[in-house]
């Protein structure tokens, strides 16, 4: 498959080349990300769907299950096709209550990526993100040392790119003083453009941006917004504010997770939506 005709696009993710619209697995695993999926067929099935649509961009983690996501894709897709890269995050772990404690100490870190590395089948991991925040917003302080701990795990050659994920622009910063960034992960869609000045800061460097949460934050006044638009476009919302986030800046890549093949579809079309002039104006006033 040709650039051109992946879906979205394409835009560098280090040193490869990935579609814009990639996958996101966090919705593989069970209710609220916690132990096995009801149908575990039906996971593997859209995993090797998203292949066959263009997809080389998986977005996973060992703590989403924990274990659950990881051993999937090994099972849907190992051996991996050449041009197909998995993006991985340490950070945090699952405890039995299904909780997110943080992991950030540097035998923690060491430890995820040698499971992330076996749970995925692989020899070295193309991307690990550092997860510092929590899910919707950065912390700030310095993450110096546990980025440290993943540089010299690339020095090694375990892993090949580094990210980050709910970060702030000095974390970021800090991060690019000890190693090279290739992505970052936060909150972001058309209601809640916190990171609008780092995305445009991101991009003057040929970094990825990838925003999660599409539809994360909205008021319902937003909400009424984004539905107006969709039902002119007769389209849904989710496409409506996964279109617009290509639109917004081209080192953005979107990463929507389903368990479902006909939801996978629906997002991968959302690629090829077309947003006219008025609603993107309208769109654009949202977060206002």
């Amino acid at each position: 498959m040709t650039s051109s005709t992946r879906p979205g696009g394409t835009f560098t993710l280090g040193d490869f080349e990935v579609a814009r619209m990639g996958y996101g697995a966090m919705q593989l695993a069970g209710p609220h990300v916690f132990g096995p999926p009801a149908d575990r067929a039906a996971a593997v099935e859209v995993l090797r769907e998203a292949v066959r649509l263009g997809v080389n961009h998986i977005d996973t983690s060992d703590f989403y299950g924990p274990y659950v996501t990881n051993e999937i894709i090994k099972e849907a897709l190992h051996p991996y096709p050449e041009d197909l890269h998995l993006v991985t995050k340490v950070g945090s772990l699952r405890d039995e209550e299904g909780n997110w404690p943080k992991a950030l100490a540097p035998d923690q870190l060491r430890q995820a990526v040698r499971d992330n590395l076996d749970h995925l089948g692989l020899e070295a991991l193309d991307v690990v993100n550092l997860r510092v925040g929590g899910f919707d917003a950065p912390e700030p302080g310095s993450i110096a040392e546990p980025f440290g701990v993943l540089a010299e795990l690339r020095e090694q050659g375990l892993i090949r790119h580094l990210g980050l994920s709910t970060v702030n622009a000095e974390q970021v910063a800090e991060a690019q003083r000890i190693a090279p960034v290739v992505c970052v992960q936060n909150f972001y869609n058309v209601a809640h453009r916190t990171d609008d000045e780092l995305i445009d800061s991101l991009a003057a460097q040929g970094i990825a941006y990838v925003p999660y949460f599409p539809l994360g934050g909205f008021s319902p006044l937003q909400s009424d917004k984004l539905n107006a638009v969709a039902k002119r476009l007769e389209t849904t919302p989710l496409a409506v504010a996964l279109a617009w986030l290509l639109h917004r800046s081209p080192n953005i890549l979107l990463i929507p997770g389903t368990s479902s093949v006909a939801h996978l579809r629906d997002n991968m079309a959302a690629a090829q939506l077309e947003l006219p002039a008025e609603e993107l104006a309208e769109l654009d006033g949202i977060a206002s």
